[in-house]
């Protein structure tokens, strides 16, 4: 197969240039190639697949149904690669889960679905991490409600692995009171709130860990700038940790909950405008190393309720590159090649391989992308219903 008249763009930069295809590998790419196969491009772009390492399926129930419309969307929005999280229902904390779980993508060819490992049972204790890993999960992933001795035997485990660990910062015995940011707007709407304290107490406690034991981490959904502040510093001194951010907390505020709007429910809590637009500020000076969708539908009868008990998520999988390209990139927030490097090259090296360049010898793991076209949402649990949409994916 030949593409032809293509804008190729991966991490290395954009250039117009013919790419030949043989068995699923890039052979040739150069100018003025021939094949008996053609697809052309008609000035396209050519991408690398995106990496989402932080979706969920619908209500968090673990199932084939819901594994493949999740994977449904992710190629609609042209990601290839999903890691689903753990803390679904059941939860991926032993090997009958786990392998329930990977016999329901065994008929999905496209996206690659990888699972996380919850390794903190209900009971706080530890699950099989070391039998989970080996049986084929891709990253450990745990939330700071753990206790520091218990925090510490999971970084052994990360460190005799050599694995990533995902981690998402959070106290609880603050998140547990309230359903939103504490701020004016929960103040007005009158809603328990959560300080923005909660998450940047234990990013500050995790960077100690991972300095002390040498290990990666990457923070999960970070809300708060300050939280990307002391990533960004201990980085500079060596330490091993990276900061993902969710592309609602770069597009929207708090103030998007007025109404008692509960698509706007999300975990993390959206931040005040003030620490949204300094969170712009940080993609801008490469401080942020990966985005997400955070994408996590729910049935209308767990969202379509009263703000307090309304569940947690939106959707967005399936406009992802459409929405990061007409949010970031069109007005210029961050260049193509940026995006390929926050949303292919980072996400797939902390999940240990190489990802994001175009290149012969390379698996063809790419799309087809029309900026010229156009579309609106139309989807009642998108935070960007009702939106036009630039950009789609063709192939």
């Amino acid at each position: 197969m030949l593409i032809s008249n293509a804008i190729v763009c991966d991490t290395s930069g954009e250039r117009e240039v013919d790419v030949r295809i043989e068995d699923g590998v890039i052979v040739e790419i150069g100018m003025n190639l021939r094949d008996d196969e053609v697809v052309d491009a008609k000035g396209a772009y050519l991408l690398p697949s995106l990496v989402d390492t932080n979706v969920r399926v619908v209500d968090s129930s673990l199932n084939a149904t819901s594994i493949a419309a999740v994977a449904d969307e992710a190629r609609r929005g042209g990601v290839g690669h999903i890691v689903l999280n753990a803390d679904t229902n059941p939860a991926i904390e032993d090997t009958v889960v786990l392998e329930f779980a990977q016999n329901g993508i065994k008929e999905i060819e496209k996206p690659h679905v990888d699972f996380m490992i919850n390794t903190l049972k209900e009971d706080m204790t530890l699950s099989d991490i070391a039998i989970l890993l080996k049986k084929g999960a891709i990253a450990p992933y745990m939330s700071t409600i753990a206790k520091n001795n218990i925090a510490i035997k999971i970084a052994e485990y990360v460190k005799m692995y050599g694995v990533t660990l995902f981690c998402k910062a959070e106290d609880n015995s603050l998140i547990n009171a309230g359903v939103m940011l504490d701020g004016d707007v929960s103040s007005n709407l009158g809603l328990a709130g959560i300080p923005e304290l909660s998450e940047v107490l234990h990013v500050s406690r995790m960077i100690e860990i991972a300095r002390y034991f040498d290990i990666k981490i990457l923070f999960k959904a970070i809300a708060s700038p300050r939280s990307v502040e002391l990533i960004t510093k201990a980085k500079q001194e060596g330490v091993q940790v990276s900061c993902e951010v969710s592309v609602h907390h770069l597009l929207n505020c708090d103030a998007a909950c007025n109404d008692f709007n509960t698509t706007a429910k999300l975990n993390p809590p959206l931040a005040s405008k003030t620490d949204m637009l300094a969170l712009q500020d940080a993609l801008k000076r490469t401080e942020i190393d990966s985005l997400t969708t955070l994408h996590q539908p729910s049935s209308p009868v767990n969202k379509e309720v009263a703000f307090f008990d309304a569940a947690y998520g939106c959707e967005a999988l399936g406009d992802a590159l459409s929405l990061y390209y007409t949010k970031l990139v069109k007005p210029g927030m961050i260049t193509m090649q940026e995006l390929v490097r926050l949303t292919v090259q980072n996400p797939a090296k902390s999940l240990g391989y190489e990802a994001g360049e175009i290149k012969v010898g390379e698996k063809a793991d790419f799309i087809l992308f029309n900026i010229n076209e156009e579309y609106t949402v139309k989807n009642a649990q998108s935070l960007y219903n009702g939106e036009v949409l630039f950009g789609k994916v063709l192939l």
